[in-house]
């Protein structure tokens, strides 16, 4: 009857036993050291149903790595269906000789052809990686000969598994083993009296080859495939601000999700293809940075660091090797490309600003602007000017309603501090209040009470600085009772509607926040669905849209924008090569705004390049931020006789012939 011997034509077998129970102890020792560096300030929060079908959705069907890339979507499907099947097979094999004997008759063989089936798919997804690193040279695949080795291991153990089963069916000679299609098909390599020599050999090199990589998991890069099913189920929930769930004492650099992050991290290279820093040739790789602080903290909080010649043996290696670059955090953007590609939603920007933030604690290597641009904010509340009470000037005239002393209107409008304070972005202030008031819509401002909302500290850092900012607004809105806020800047709306919410939660605070953020363009689409922003005239322009960070991928806002553009008549809207949540970033973000760095890319030009390309004359943004680069680069770059820049406000007041003039496209 067909079945499955257990140890068939292998003898001493107490050696395989005993090599098992030394691999386990080894891989078991490596979980240990793994789990060691998660295990401080790590919180449950509970079962979440919708948590886990997302992570299934992510781990097992490898929903995102499909995402732009079909053929490493179908590679990665291959190699994990095929090892997960190989696996369970192991596992029932197992069970039928330890426990129960069920692997015979016709389930036998079904399960044999299965078995096949599994071990050829993980045979071509492997082959198919190495093909794509090494005769395709797919551009953000590395190739060290570090990168080979895995592929390579596994590929062996596939190998070795077919040949073993050959040899294995060239002694029997059972018909019914043509089940086993494959090593049915190469047991004509053996020859019946040689056979069973070979398949003694074979079988303690697969042996040798499966236990040896079992113990050589947990210290590989393979060890992501037990790390991003976790990693995934906790990054649904939002970053914390900090880590206060340690005790003051046992504080560190990094939280308990941080080093999630840098365990499930696999070297795929997608953050460094969308990285905007990265690409235009700074010191920044995603990637890079990522391991450097992977190999920092399983040197710095290694579980064999208890045992003092371990430890100093740890000492040694971390004063010897080259570990985290500070200086690579302060070109970050904080735009989430890197999280965005990211196939196991791995963020490299939360472990950038936890780097920032203890660079500014120590006040060291923060660049100097930025440093003169946090000292301006924490005195006078922006990070532009040397004085307070500036905030109002851009709306000398404008008679618009003072919440801050009492003045009532349904719609605060929160200006920020760029908005108000940039030559140019308070064109965007101007437009905004002209098309709110065409529009009916009654709203003020805090006038030169408002205070930055913390977004600035937030991005670079400075969590006290933050904080303090957060409750000085938190604080001010609760007087006046906000239920409504509008901002000018994504990052007013992602710090108000996000960060405090956060800090809320942090807090103990039970509810959500008390007033609702939202984004100006969010409020202007509304308007349009509501009937109340029409354009009876319109505007003839062929414009695209840039879509700022912290509206498209930070807060997830694409389709407003486009919205109020799509019902303006005669504007037809282009979209460029990068755009939604795959925008490319301006290099405004994450305090670039204020501080030089030393090969410094031209992030913002090479924008302007792909709107050239799409033969608009217009270029509409929705941020302040981006609207001062993208501004700059048109005239640094030499756009000017080809590309005019617009904020959206701007485009509409045109369109509503609130401003005066020709069409200037």
């Amino acid at each position: 009857m067909p079945a499955r011997i257990p140890f068939w034509n292998i003898e001493a077998a107490w050696l395989f036993y005993l090599l098992t129970a030394l691999a386990l102890a080894i891989f078991g020792l490596g979980l240990a050291i793994n789990l060691a560096r998660w295990r401080p300030g790590f919180a449950w929060g509970g079962f979440s149903a919708a948590r886990l079908k997302a992570t299934l959705a992510d781990a097992l069907l490898g929903r995102r790595i499909w995402r732009g890339d079909a053929a490493a979507g179908l590679m990665h499907a291959l190699i994990l269906l095929g090892f997960l099947g190989l696996f369970l097979a192991t596992c029932l094999v197992a069970i039928d000789h330890y426990l129960v004997s069920f692997l015979h008759g016709r389930l036998y063989l079904w399960l044999s052809a299965l078995w096949e089936i599994c071990g050829l798919a993980l045979t071509a997804g492997l082959v198919w990686a190495l093909i794509r690193r090494y005769l395709r040279r797919v551009p953000r695949l590395e190739r060290r000969p570090a990168d080979a080795l895995l592929p390579a291991w596994l590929l062996a153990i596939a190998l070795s598994g077919f040949l073993v089963e050959a040899a294995r069916i060239a002694a029997s000679g059972a018909d019914w083993e043509r089940w086993s299609f494959l090593g049915w098909g190469l047991s004509g390599l053996f020859g019946p009296a040689s056979a069973p020599a070979a398949h003694a050999v074979l079988w303690w090199v697969h042996a040798g080859l499966s236990l040896g990589l079992i113990a050589w998991l947990p210290y590989s890069r393979l060890f992501h495939a037990l790390a991003a099913p976790v990693s995934l189920y906790f990054q649904q929930e939002p970053h914390p601000l900090a880590d206060l769930s340690l005790p003051p004492d046992q504080v560190r650099e990094f939280t308990h999700r941080h080093f999630l992050t840098l365990d499930a991290c696999t070297r795929c290279g997608r953050c460094v293809e969308a990285c905007p820093s990265a690409r235009a040739g700074e010191p920044l790789a995603p990637r890079g940075f990522v391991w450097d602080a992977r190999l920092y903290t399983r040197l710095k909080y290694n579980l064999l660091a208890k045992i003092p010649w371990f430890r100093q043996r740890l000492r040694q290696e971390l004063t010897s090797r080259p570990t985290i670059d500070p200086e690579q955090a302060w070109y970050c953007t904080t735009c989430a490309a890197c999280a965005e590609v990211c196939p196991v939603q791995a963020s490299p920007i939360e472990l950038i600003r936890q780097v920032r933030s203890a660079l500014v604690e120590q006040g060291s290597t923060v660049p100097p602007l930025l440093a003169q641009s946090l000292e301006r904010l924490n005195k006078y509340q922006n990070p532009w000017l040397a004085k307070k009470g500036q905030k109002a000037a851009w709306a000398k005239g404008l008679d618009l309603p003072d919440l801050a002393k009492g003045d009532p209107a349904e719609l605060l409008y929160f200006v920020g501090c760029t908005t108000s304070l940039d030559t140019r972005a308070q064109g965007l202030a101007r437009s905004l209040t002209a098309v709110l008031t065409h529009c009916g819509v009654e709203f003020g401002t805090l006038g030169k009470a408002e205070p930055c909302c913390g977004d600035i500290a937030r991005r670079v850092g400075e969590n006290g600085l933050f904080e303090e900012q957060r409750e000085d607004l938190s604080g001010l809105l609760a007087d006046i009772g906000a239920r409504e806020v509008v901002t000018s800047s994504p990052h007013c709306h992602r710090t108000l509607s996000h960060d405090y919410a956060l800090a809320r939660e942090r807090d103990g605070l039970a509810g959500p926040l008390p007033f609702r953020a939202r984004h100006y363009s969010q409020v202007l689409a509304e308007l349009v669905d509501q009937g109340r922003l029409t354009f009876p005239a319109g505007l003839a322009v062929k414009a695209t849209f840039h879509d700022p960070c912290y509206l498209a991928r930070h807060t997830g806002e694409v389709r407003a924008p486009r919205r109020v553009l799509g019902v303006i008549p005669g504007l037809e809207l282009v979209e460029m090569a990068d755009h939604g949540r795959n925008g490319l970033c301006c290099g405004g973000g994450g305090g670039r705004m204020w501080h030089e760095l030393p090969g410094q890319g031209h992030l913002a030009r090479a924008r302007l390049e792909q709107a050239v390309a799409t033969g608009a004359s217009l270029v509409v943004t929705a941020c302040p931020l981006c609207l001062i680069m993208l501004e700059d680069a048109r005239k640094a770059g030499g756009f000017e006789d080809r590309l005019a820049v617009r904020d959206l406000n701007e485009v509409v007041c045109l369109a509503l012939g609130l401003e005066g003039g020709a069409n200037p496209f």
